[in-house]
């Protein structure tokens, strides 16, 4: 049988919901109430969350742009830079190629001026990454959540959820990890935590399970659907065929869906996410990507390798546990981030 979660709903059909949501609702509110006050800016929050990243990369840098001449050593030592800051082979052989021209065509010489040339040409590779999601094109609008254990996928719904929400959207949660209870109990306590319905099932099939959401969804002129889907390895073939089939049923219930493909990444793994992105890509045809974790990792710099081998939109970026810490990519912010 489906499950429908809603943090408000009848209290009197539902009594073991209406004890676990008492709790939930005792500690959000304090929290809610005290945000605005305790929590910095965005752009604050970004810089906190790249500090490690910009500690490795940001710090080896100011040598080099500390002064003297624009030479082959330092082009070698940019090069270590920024293969230590785990950009990538292609992506650094990208940056000093395009770095060297622009130095040549503006008559460079000084090694202080090679940082407004890096920063161009980073901002040139990564740019078009930034292109943010736009969900009023169908309704509902339905987003498929892919991704390993262990990357942030459920968490990362659970934000998206609240983000919509504050756009003025109505949401629903697919709970389609099937595989893992932990899974299901985690979205059905985001899906209290605010106010929205998750579809569930004990055990079973997780495309069935995204399909009813979508026709719930569909019934009550619901603007976004999350779906969850089990974690999976890339190595995993049958399991990759396993979610293929869970797009296919999507495409049954709504025919140009799925809408979105999003693919969640956790940052600390550096240059295996690239190997991610292209699986699933060539499995599924992703859309969108998810970064998590880049508070956590020194490998902020994974971003130019995927925007070099495999540009897939990267729709936000995570730098922390709480539940705005979740936000558009802009590529602007992340290099001023990064570099200031």
């Amino acid at each position: 049988m489906f499950s429908f979660f809603k943090k408000k709903t009848d209290t009197t059909a539902q009594p073991s919901s209406e004890a676990s949501e008492a709790p939930a609702t005792v500690i959000e509110t304090p929290i809610e109430t005290s945000t605005p006050v305790a929590k910095p800016s965005w752009t604050e929050r970004l810089k906190a969350g790249l500090s490690k990243t910009r500690d490795k990369l940001g710090k080896q840098l100011a040598g080099l742009f500390g002064g003297g001449k624009i030479d082959e050593d330092l082009y070698e030592e940019l090069e270590t830079v920024l293969l230590t800051a785990d950009m990538g082979v292609d992506a650094t052989v990208h940056l000093l190629k395009d770095v060297r021209e622009r130095v040549t065509l503006k008559g460079l010489s000084d090694a202080s001026e090679l940082k407004g040339a890096l920063k161009d040409s980073l901002s040139e590779l990564i740019g078009p990454l930034q292109q943010p999601l736009d969900v009023s094109t169908k309704k509902p609008f339905v987003i498929m959540m892919v991704g390993v254990n262990g990357a942030g996928k459920t968490t990362s719904i659970g934000k998206l959820a609240k983000y919509f929400q504050s756009q003025g959207k109505s949401v629903l949660l697919a709970a389609g990890d099937t595989f893992r209870a932990a899974a299901r109990e985690q979205l059905m306590a985001w899906g209290e935590r605010n106010n929205v319905t998750v579809i569930a099932q004990q055990s079973g099939d997780a495309a069935a399970v995204c399909y009813d959401a979508i026709q719930a969804a569909t019934a009550r002129g619901i603007d976004i659907v999350l779906a969850d889907t089990a974690g999976r390895l890339p190595t995993q073939l049958h399991l990759m065929e396993e979610i293929k089939k869970v797009k296919r049923v999507i495409q049954k219930a709504i025919p140009d869906g799925p809408h979105e493909v999003m693919l969640v990444l956790d940052a600390n793994i550096g240059q295996n996410a690239v190997n991610q992105v292209m699986a699933f890509d060539d499995a599924l045809g992703l859309t969108g990507l998810v970064l998590t974790k880049l508070d956590g990792t020194a490998k902020g710099g994974v971003i130019a390798a995927i925007a070099k081998q495999r540009p897939v939109p990267l729709r936000f970026i995570g730098v922390g546990e709480s539940i705005d810490d979740l936000r558009p990519f802009d590529s602007s912010d992340y290099i001023d981030a990064l570099f200031d």
